[in-house]
């Protein structure tokens, strides 16, 4: 097994969980189930396995997060966490860390994850993990971890599956578990009966963000299609000037930059029991109660159905009567009540308190 060296990007502002999710402390570092562990704790838990151990993970986040992650995650060395001078998407963040790792260990595999996930079937994970390195690192490809779909989603990006990959498809036996795919294209968010148009045809994988490749190859493809982040900021990295160059870096994601660009690229697709926990509606998929009510915290319901309801303090009591498919989050300060269809448009809402001073802090 090639040297692999897990990247997790704990930038993100989980607007769309506010108000539980707020600028001081962003979905990454919340505990939505019984486990103890936040979802940036868990992420780290599971790639440490893969890596040998926590001392391999690195970490990718802003300064106002640092603290926080030194905080959750104090087995790992304070070297492995990169500080974002400002927030330029995924692309940027990539960039930086292989140029990071490239410094010491040219010859890595490098893996892309996002810090807010959630993985019920671990042991299938790490095998699609593994099985992900050994393709990079023999083929050279662009690894996208791609989810089968199990139901015409419209909140995510799809990966087109092309011809099967030519070589790493096979384990030591012989045998084709796994198996991995040229990409024909990335497609965005679909509309309701484009993503049942996905399903029905078949061949289409959900974008999980997950991406695994040798440093070789993604600082080649950098330089190929990104050639001028990548010249300004391999000098930064050198000149030691980062700080001064970050913030003039273009924002955008690792793939409009570099993936749809690519025609290096494969995907791998897998089921492991993923949740993006995109926003409220995730509970009911979190804690299995779909169709009825699912409450975190104390409630009474008079003609209530379809409703998830969570409240910070445990001895706090929510009421609701005569409601249908509402979410209602009470917490110390903010109170929220929006329709589950709605939930959305929960990042509007925290646009506007950031525009208003006196409600800034709402945020």
């Amino acid at each position: 097994m090639p040297l692999f060296i897990p990247v997790v990007l704990a930038g993100g502002s989980g607007e769309r969980f506010w108000p539980l999710s707020r600028k001081s402390k962003p979905k990454q570092f919340l505990t939505l189930d019984d486990t103890g562990r936040s979802l940036l704790q868990a992420t780290v838990d599971r790639l440490s396995i893969v890596s040998g151990s926590a001392d391999s993970v690195m970490v990718v986040t802003g300064n106002e997060y640092r603290s926080q992650v030194l905080d959750q995650l104090p087995e790992m060395p304070v070297e492995n966490l990169i500080v974002e001078p400002l927030a330029r998407d995924t692309a940027p963040a990539v960039l930086y860390a292989a140029l990071r790792i490239a410094r010491d260990q040219p010859d890595a595999v490098m893996g892309v994850f996002p810090a807010d996930h959630r993985i019920t079937d671990v042991d299938t994970y790490l095998k699609v993990i593994e099985r992900a390195i050994l393709i990079a690192r023999q083929t050279e490809q662009l690894v996208t971890i791609g989810i089968t779909p199990t139901f015409p989603a419209t909140g995510y990006g799809y990966i087109q599956q092309g011809a099967a990959l030519r070589g790493g498809a096979q384990d030591t036996t012989g045998e084709n578990i796994f198996a991995a795919y040229h990409v024909s294209r990335f497609a965005e968010k679909p509309t309701q009966e484009t993503a049942q148009q996905f399903l029905d045809e078949g061949g289409y994988s959900w974008n999980s963000g997950m991406f695994i490749w040798t440093v070789k190859a993604i600082l080649q493809a950098f330089e190929k299609h990104q050639p001028e982040m990548y010249q300004q900021l391999s000098q930064a990295v050198e000149k030691r000037t980062v700080k001064q160059v970050f913030p003039e870096l273009e924002k955008i994601s690792i793939d409009y930059a570099i993936l749809e660009k690519s025609g290096h690229v494969a995907v791998i697709p897998a089921e492991f029991g993923w949740d993006d926990l995109g926003d409220w509606n995730a509970l009911e998929r979190l804690l299995k109660a779909e169709g009825e009510n699912v409450s975190v915290g104390r409630h009474v319901g008079l003609d209530t159905g379809g409703a998830i309801l969570y409240t910070t303090n445990g001895d706090d009591l929510i009421v609701t009567i005569g409601l249908e498919d509402v979410v209602i989050v009470r917490t110390s300060e903010v109170t929220l009540v929006v329709r589950k269809d709605r939930t959305q448009d929960i990042k509007k809402v925290v646009r506007q308190l950031k525009a208003h001073p006196e409600l800034e802090r709402f945020a």
